[in-house]
């Protein structure tokens, strides 16, 4: 894996609160580097990723608050790394606001789309809440009458809710 990859994955897995194993275990991690790179530029991309790799240690308050303000509460890089977090989740581009486009300039691949058809069944949205994604990965019969059970994340501050 490239320094910048293994960067990428560090910082989804930061923003997600999922592990490099499930974040890998997609499928989709190279396609969404990929996606990002071409609907925002890779110059973007390797800012996102040097001010994430700038960070304080990843133990702590320090760390939390520096991704608030230093990822999230970046007028150049927030909307970029929201928009990549709802890519992990459902598996679908949102385009950035017109806000962003005014400021930074349109980008031509900056619309709303599915990345593709593997994206919306390995979306962390379904593992996030214990179900399957309607249509795939069936579960077996009867099993959507019953409430989905939150699991545990490891590593992450998320506990189980039911």
């Amino acid at each position: 894996m490239s320094n910048r990859f293994e960067a990428f994955l560090s910082l989804s897995g930061e923003l997600t609160a999922f592990s490099h194993f499930d974040l890998l275990g997609t499928g989709l991690a190279d396609r969404y580097l990929a996606t990002l790179d071409k609907v925002v530029g890779g110059e973007i991309v390797d800012a996102l990723l040097a001010a994430f790799s700038a960070l304080p240690p990843a133990e702590g308050e320090a760390r939390t608050q520096a991704v608030r303000t230093t990822i999230l509460g970046n007028e150049l890089l927030g909307d970029v790394a929201r928009a990549l977090i709802k890519l992990w989740y459902s598996g679908t581009w949102f385009e950035l606001s017109s806000a962003w486009t005014e400021r930074f300039g349109p980008r031509v691949a900056n619309i709303t789309f599915v990345v593709s058809p593997d994206a919306y069944v390995e979306g962390l949205l379904w593992k996030a809440i214990g179900a399957h994604p309607a249509g795939a990965k069936g579960p077996g019969f009867g099993s959507w009458a019953l409430p989905p059970k939150i699991p545990a994340f490891s590593g992450s501050r998320i506990q189980n809710l039911t």
